[in-house]
């Protein structure tokens, strides 16, 4: 049997399980479970909804009772879910990935194919995004799904500055502007813009540390650097790019390498909002799977050779992509590709 097992029910994990169970037979899995951490009781109605798409629920040992008195009965312990998984896939809070893999998922890698953590678990793994470095997942135990920024900023260099085998990219500055939480979260909304500090002396952010990484997995060192800001709002991260060429573009021709990549939605809107609402009434869950929205009419060329634009984060529909993706390497090393065609009516070419 293929079996997935998603660790959380939180802003990845929710709609990833809900994906995987939608589309479990095109996929070709057998069976989803996912793993709840705290029987909590305003999550009730979120368990029973994914129950009702024919997810299976795991819990830990100690915790059975507590669900129980909820009105829900799990299936398995947590130990048993991941033993039984083909792939794993932790959505959990920033921080347990790292805790699990030490853990638990040592344990069973002679029994799993392979074990996936999301954006916040830096170290977890071979870093990975869809589209960007699938060559270099295979065979891999650990994956990192780099964050939906990071996605956002890869797919920005991959379409501007890389073409086949060529590699036209001098330099990269990003600005992201994130919005202060999902609008699933309780808590970390602020008042005002606040900004981060650059903590890396060579990166800034986060952010341009994961892209060199990930780039990094196919023989690249780029010269990136990011800065963020956190602004009150939930609806969509937003980034503003400048990457440098060797060698002189156009307008035209930038638009065109986005319009042209299907990992890539654009838009003429220039009020995130609007591109929320459309993902909100369009999308899977609500969400775009697209890697990134363009802003075409923000897309500036200077001198020839430098590249100025925004463009938005879809949610974290990025991250569902790439953890669907990575999971379908596993299972179907060969297939990969055309397994993951059942997602194409969630990529858009235009918002």
């Amino acid at each position: 049997m293929n079996i997935v097992h998603v660790v959380g029910t939180g802003t990845i994990g929710e709609p990833l399980i809900g994906l995987l169970c939608d589309l479990k037979n095109e996929l070709g899995i057998d069976e989803v479970t996912f793993y709840k951490h705290n029987a909590v009781l305003t999550d009730r109605p979120k368990i029973k909804g994914l129950l009702r798409r024919g997810g299976v629920l795991a819990v830990n040992k100690e915790k059975i009772k507590e669900f129980r008195e909820l009105g829900i009965e799990p299936t398995y312990t947590d130990e048993e879910a991941i033993e039984r998984a083909t792939v794993v896939i932790d959505c959990s809070p920033k921080g347990w990935g790292l805790k699990n893999k030490e853990k638990y998922y040592k344990k069973y890698e002679e029994k799993v194919k392979a074990f996936l953590a999301q954006g916040s678990e830096f170290g977890f793994g071979k870093p990975y995004a869809y589209g960007i470095n699938d060559e270099v997942i295979k065979n891999e135990k650990y994956i990192h799904v780099v964050s939906c920024n990071t996605h956002n900023i890869a797919v920005a260099i991959k379409c501007v500055a890389f073409e086949g085998e060529r590699n036209n990219f001098l330099y990269g500055r990003f600005v992201c502007i994130r919005r202060a939480s999902d609008i699933s979260q309780e808590s970390e909304f602020v008042p005002a813009p606040s900004v981060s500090e650059h903590k890396d002396d060579r990166f800034g952010t986060h952010h341009a540390r994961d892209v060199w990484y990930l780039f990094n997995t196919l023989g690249c060192d780029l010269d990136v650097f990011s800065s963020a800001i956190k602004i009150n709002t939930q609806y969509m991260h937003s980034i503003w790019f400048d990457i440098k060429l060797k060698k002189k573009t156009s307008e035209e021709e930038v638009k065109n390498r986005f319009i042209e990549d299907p990992r890539v939605a654009v838009t003429y809107k220039k009020l995130s909002n609007l591109v929320f609402s459309f993902g909100r009434d369009h999308g899977h869950y609500g969400r775009i799977l697209n890697q990134t929205v363009v802003v075409l009419p923000t897309i500036k060329v200077i001198n020839g050779n430098e590249v100025f634009g925004f463009c938005f984060t879809p949610q974290d529909g990025n991250s569902l992509l790439s953890s669907v993706a990575a999971a379908m390497h596993a299972i179907y090393p060969d297939e990969y590709s055309e397994k993951i065609e059942v997602l194409n009516p969630f990529l858009f070419k235009e918002v």
